[in-house]
């Protein structure tokens, strides 16, 4: 299981990219959530920490940078990004995004930026079947030319979106966008 103190090396290394609002919006976040790790160095990354929990999640792009691999969730009912809930034997929020994009997506030789994107914090009715909230760590993930996904059981369909026409109820994967080009992903 990913431990506390190696996802706050993480999400400490990283400076979010852009300008202005967002930027500042994205650095008071990595702070909360930090302080969150802080306050929970047993459980932060668990799914059974009620209070909430660090996820990890990836913007799938192909290997042009032009089309968005989404699934479309059985629980949430909307076309989002492929990510979850870190396991056993994840070592870091970084492996966990990867291994969670390459089960998802079925697609082999996946790489993964070595910071994250973005962070997120959404509430939700995960397994535990209570309310609780994802405090989400996303990372950039590129696919190899030509790579085909494969439907996995965690989701209902997958499909590539172009990235200047995704779903209408897509806004977050949208902003992960904003956020991979003011890195200048392309």
């Amino acid at each position: 299981m990913v431990a506390a103190a190696t996802a706050a090396r993480e999400l400490g290394a990283w400076e979010p990219g852009g300008v202005g609002p967002q930027r500042e919006a994205q650095r008071a976040l990595k702070h909360a959530l930090l302080a969150f790790l802080d306050a929970r160095p047993d459980d932060a990354c668990d799914r059974s920490c009620v209070p909430g929990h660090l996820t990890a999640s990836a913007l799938l792009l192909d290997a042009t940078g032009e089309h968005t691999l989404l699934t479309l969730h059985p629980r949430v009912g909307r076309w989002i990004q492929l990510g979850g809930h870190c396991e056993p034997g994840d070592g870091s929020l970084r492996a966990a995004a990867l291994r969670e994009a390459t089960e998802e997506s079925g697609i082999d030789g996946l790489e993964i930026d070595r910071h994250p994107l973005h962070v997120d914090v959404h509430p939700v009715v995960c397994s535990l079947g209570v309310p609780t909230r994802h405090l989400d760590v996303r990372y950039l993930v590129r696919a190899p030319a030509g790579a085909e996904p494969r439907i996995s059981d965690e989701s209902l369909d997958l499909r590539w979106w172009p990235v200047d026409a995704l779903p209408d109820d897509s806004d977050t994967v949208a902003t992960m966008i904003t956020a991979a080009r003011a890195g200048g992903y392309r």
